[in-house]
């Protein structure tokens, strides 16, 4: 089960704002993808969010492209930033990624983000938002949300 980030904002919109607030506070983040052999495969990525999508955009035929063609499967890491503050905490996105070549929606995404062209672009269908963080200097709170189901809240001493 899958769905887009629109509807996890729906669904859980504290979560979602601060997910989006970790990923908009740096450009660059990690991707993590599948190579053909299955081993993973982590490099660097700018994201963005519009129109009810999370959106992948990346330079042509570049291996984390050619892996998302192959294997959709990704995991996405917020940059946790400088030191070791963690402001809002890690956030991290799983999920698949579906390919667009849709010249409209390419478009858009151009008219919105202007990226160098061409370009892959991939929107993203979310199997699993994480949100970890430290609470009262006591508690290490992690936070799953899965499709379909409520943001479950686990905390550790």
């Amino acid at each position: 089960m899958a769905t887009n980030w629109a509807a996890f904002a729906a669904a859980e919109p504290e979560l979602a704002a601060t997910v989006e607030e970790r990923f908009g506070a740096f450009t660059h983040h990690v991707l993590a993808t599948l190579r053909k052999d299955g081993s993973p495969r982590t490099c660097g990525l700018e994201v963005r969010f519009f129109d009810g999508e999370l959106w992948l955009g990346m330079m042509p035929g570049s291996m984390k492209a050619l892996d998302l063609n192959r294997d959709a499967r990704f995991n996405l890491q917020a940059n946790p930033g400088p030191g070791t503050g963690m402001g809002g905490g890690d956030v991290r996105v799983g999920g698949r990624a579906v390919g667009v070549t849709d010249p409209e929606t390419k478009d858009a995404y151009v008219k919105e983000v202007e990226p160098p062209e061409p370009f892959h672009l991939f929107r993203t269908e979310l199997t699993e938002v994480v949100r970890t963080h430290v609470e009262d200097d006591t508690y290490l709170v992690t936070e799953v949300w899965l499709p379909g189901a409520p943001v479950r809240t686990l905390r550790r001493r």
